[in-house]
């Protein structure tokens, strides 16, 4: 069975390294999940831009961790699940939050509602409970907020499959299953 490596500089496209240069320069590193994406200029740039664009959304860079944890949770990601986890933790979120946000639990009832109706798109391929759906509206969400999640669920799939094809090293801290937890 072929191992997929994490590339290093030199085994990239030029475009690439100059992807590469911009997320040392924003993160103080290249993590490894991005730097498999660099096998294909292309897609760490459309990943990138899109990841970006979905920045400007309708959800605050708090609600956005939280969904990118339910997400990561359905999708059993654990390199996911790490970063996000620790950028849950610089964003000021407590252990029992981040936990709870992997379980599609919040204390903010708004937030609950974009959990639980993330947590069944991801669940469901797309098809979610439609009552979820109209939770989503009643909390005063319109459809503009309902793409935006889809992007935002989406770029987060995304990431969870590169994992999954690749178990590349995870660079982060590593967290517990939920299963040990509970």
């Amino acid at each position: 069975m072929k191992t997929i490596q994490v590339p290093g500089y030199d085994q990239v496209r030029p475009e690439a390294q100059l992807l590469f240069d911009q997320l040392k320069k924003q993160l103080g590193k290249v993590p490894n999940l991005y730097a498999a994406m660099g096998y294909s200029a292309s897609t760490l740039k459309g990943f990138l831009d899109f990841e970006n664009a979905l920045s400007k959304s309708v959800f605050t860079p708090k609600e956005r961790e939280a969904i990118n944890l339910v997400v990561s949770e359905v999708n059993s990601c654990n390199y996911c699940l790490a970063a996000h986890t620790m950028i849950g933790t610089m964003k000021g979120f407590t252990n029992d939050e981040i936990l709870g946000f992997r379980n599609a639990d919040a204390a903010n009832s708004k937030l609950n509602t974009v959990l639980h109706l993330a947590k069944s798109i991801t669940e469901n391929k797309g098809a979610a409970d439609q009552s979820l759906i109209e939770d989503f509206f009643n909390a005063g969400y319109n459809e503009a907020a309902l793409v935006e999640l889809v992007g935002l669920i989406t770029a987060k799939i995304f990431t969870n499959y590169i994992y999954a094809l690749t178990s590349v090293p995870i660079d982060f801290p590593e967290v517990a299953a939920l299963s040990k937890i509970y």
